[in-house]
């Protein structure tokens, strides 16, 4: 019988390099979009997915991640003293249950495939939701929501990849799926090939990978073996083309747009998008961006 998708992975133990100084004491993952951290609204994503319990790979400095994600008396007692009630229930509603996360360590730099295995005891022997922080999917659905459904509608199983169009001649720049015919509602594919960054004018198609993923527990036993890869780390993409072999794999496209928050231009393209779109704020943002663009 086919397990339902309960848990999610997020790998934030990157040091967050690219905006330094911001990120010198701070975490790149609560770096705010509008008025959230971007680890946040990633995780917004997930819990709107049904998933119960979120399990998070840190690494040194990471802590206040783990405080956001807890309950502060303090701060609670100060609104509801003051009669900030819509923000004292905002907290509350982002507030994860007892025993809905968990926090493990990465200690040291290894990639993203061995992030992911540093999670495998709390995973367990089930299938799992992996959601890249650096990445926020803003669409009508959740990604992931859209993700779990495909996934459940396929008897087999299996494990799942999102996947977005980006242009032709960008395809060098991403890792991409080679798929074959879509079935079901026409948004999902088998996949046929995985490249991380082909050369240019070599790749299968225009769908790349987005960062989000559901994969089955065997990947685990296949990182603790992977070889490590490009830059001495051990790579996931490795991994689940290992995988691919013995299970199979379909890529679901996403039709929204994807904000990659690694890079200071999408980071801010983030905060644009995200609040042009808040039904508070997206009027009077739009106003003032629109007098800033004309600005002489």
């Amino acid at each position: 019988m086919k397990k339902p998708i309960r848990k999610a992975v997020f790998p934030v133990a990157g040091l967050g390099t690219r905006f330094l100084p911001a990120t010198k004491a701070m975490p790149k993952e609560m770096l705010t979009v509008v008025d959230r951290p971007v680890i946040q609204h990633v995780v917004d994503e997930a819990r709107a997915a049904g998933i119960e319990h979120c399990v998070f790979v840190t690494g040194r400095n990471k802590g206040v991640i783990e405080d956001h994600f807890d309950s502060q008396f303090e701060l609670e007692r100060t609104l509801e003293a003051r009669g900030k009630t819509k923000e004292l229930e905002q907290l509350r509603r982002d507030l994860p249950g007892p025993g809905q996360t968990s926090f493990t360590r990465q200690q040291g730099p290894l990639g993203l495939g061995h992030a992911v295995w540093c999670a495998r005891d709390i995973v367990g022997d089930e299938p799992f939701a992996l959601l890249l922080p650096d990445m926020l999917h803003l669409g009508v659905r959740p990604c992931l929501a859209e993700m779990i459904e495909a996934y459940e509608a396929h008897a087999t199983g299996g494990n799942m990849i999102a996947v977005y169009e980006v242009p032709a001649d960008q395809t060098h720049q991403y890792g991409i799926t080679g798929v074959g015919e879509p079935i079901g509602n026409g948004k999902v594919y088998p996949i046929t090939q995985m490249i991380e960054k082909p050369a240019k004018g070599t790749a299968p198609s225009n769908l790349a990978i987005s960062g989000r993923y559901i994969l089955q527990p065997e990947i685990f036993d296949l990182l603790a073996k992977q070889e490590r890869g490009a830059g001495g780390e051990i790579q996931l993409t490795d991994a689940m083309i290992t995988l691919s072999k013995s299970q199979p794999f379909f890529a679901t496209r996403f039709d929204g747009d994807i904000y990659d928050c690694g890079s200071k231009l999408g980071f801010l393209a983030a905060n644009a998008a995200y609040a042009l779109s808040n039904p508070e704020l997206g009027a009077d943002y739009r106003r003032d961006l629109e007098a800033l663009l004309t600005k002489k």
